[in-house]
């Protein structure tokens, strides 16, 4: 029995996968209010101390696994398909909305209860290290190789389309496809920065 458990104790990456697959899980069915160690441990079958070695709170193994799992955008080294880019860009948002991770994070965000260091620390520590915004991202990139003029991209441009989708998901049952996706590229985040019907992309 012993040398069997040594074989199938999970190190590294494997444990850790195990860890933040289970705080969000967790977090899901608790809230981040409830969220203990015992909590974690129990759902990723890993002793508390375990998870007392790499972090310090609940919040934090919460935090570390909403990072691991964002998305970062990487537009085209090109920068020659920002139409392409943006909706994929949006693509990637929705996919990860639709994930353990997004979920998560809609759960600690529509929370009444949540503590606001949580909130704070989600957009220090998650968002704006793993790049702000999706089509922000994009939109910096295409920017900087000097395809648009940066002025352009204010809070409100870089917005449109993460504002957009959300409200597509919070108001039809289903998320936006690609044509939907193709729709708020065309008709608000391109005409923003100065491509219109009249000036393609």
């Amino acid at each position: 029995m012993g040398d069997h458990h040594v074989r199938t104790r999970r190190r590294g990456d494997e444990l850790i996968n195990a860890i933040h697959t289970a705080v969000l899980e967790e977090v899901a069915e608790v809230g981040v209010g409830r969220l203990t160690m015992d909590g974690i441990g129990k759902r990723a079958a890993t002793p508390r101390t375990t998870l007392y070695r790499r972090w310090s709170d609940p919040v934090e193994v919460l935090l570390d696994a909403l990072r691991h799992l964002h998305p970062v955008e990487e537009p085209t080294p090109g920068a020659d398909d920002l139409r392409g880019d943006l909706v994929r860009a949006l693509r990637l948002m929705v996919d990860w909305m639709l994930s353990p991770a997004g979920r998560a994070v809609a759960a600690i965000m529509t929370d009444p209860r949540r503590p606001p260091e949580v909130t704070e620390a989600l957009f220090e520590r998650v968002f704006a290290e793993r790049g702000g915004t999706f089509t922000g991202t994009v939109l910096r990139h295409y920017a900087g190789h000097g395809r648009f003029p940066a002025e352009l991209l204010t809070p409100v441009v870089t917005d449109i389309g993460e504002a957009l989708v959300t409200k597509h998901m919070i108001d039809a049952s289903v998320p936006p496809d690609d044509t939907a996706l193709g729709a708020i590229v065309d008709q608000a985040i391109l005409p923003a920065i100065g491509f219109g019907p009249g000036r393609p992309a």
